[in-house]
């Protein structure tokens, strides 16, 4: 369904103001295993996976794949980022030369309304737009999701449509970086807290 971004990975750990975006390491399993098996996280994701399965599937080391970061707070991991390219099938023709690269986040419940999802998206757009140059990304998500609407809209995501699936509207917007980022990932201002998400 998915395929990597072609990227040199891991990369150096991206810090915030008060964050790390990092590999995946072993100690984060049984945080892997509360944002797969959380009702809460899951609410627009088709439901949480059972906690036996992932209890008995989760690899000791998860999530260790180019694109996929791990969101730390205080050296605990709060949730993911995931940058990774849409197959064939799910291509909106934004990039009708390739895939498209999409965003997606996840992060438990503990963590929400601090800001870290805006600060820690941030901190991973600048660092795909310092890798892909020029590219664009999209995100997705349902209408009904207020969290990640307002997310989009706050990291520059505009419309791109709105359609049916899995039972509910969903909403697509893009992404495309103004500028080389690099500057503003050592801007404090940048990568600072935020109100929601």
């Amino acid at each position: 369904m998915y395929e990597p971004i072609a990227v040199t990975w891991p990369p150096t750990p991206i810090k915030t103001q008060r964050l790390v975006l990092r590999e995946s390491e072993g100690r984060d399993r049984a945080a892997f295993i509360e944002l797969f098996t959380s009702p809460e996280v899951h609410t627009y994701l088709g439901g949480p996976q059972p906690r036996e399965e992932c209890e008995r599937t989760v690899p000791e080391t998860p999530g260790r794949r180019p694109g996929l970061f791990v969101i730390e707070l205080d050296g605990s991991m709060i949730g993911t980022i995931e940058l990774k390219r849409r197959d064939a099938e799910h291509r909106s023709r934004i990039r009708p030369d390739a895939g498209e690269a999409e965003l997606g986040y996840l992060f438990l419940p503990e963590a929400w309304g601090h800001g870290y999802a805006a600060e820690a998206c941030a901190a991973a757009l600048g660092w795909f737009a310092d890798e892909l140059p020029g590219e664009p990304l999209v995100l997705c998500t349902q209408t009904a999701n207020a969290r990640s609407m307002r997310l989009a809209a706050k990291l520059g995501f505009t419309e791109v449509r709105r359609y049916e699936a899995w039972g509910a509207a969903q909403w697509m917007g893009k992404w495309s970086p103004a500028a080389p980022s690099a500057s503003r990932r050592r801007s404090p201002h940048v990568d600072g807290p935020s109100d929601s998400a």
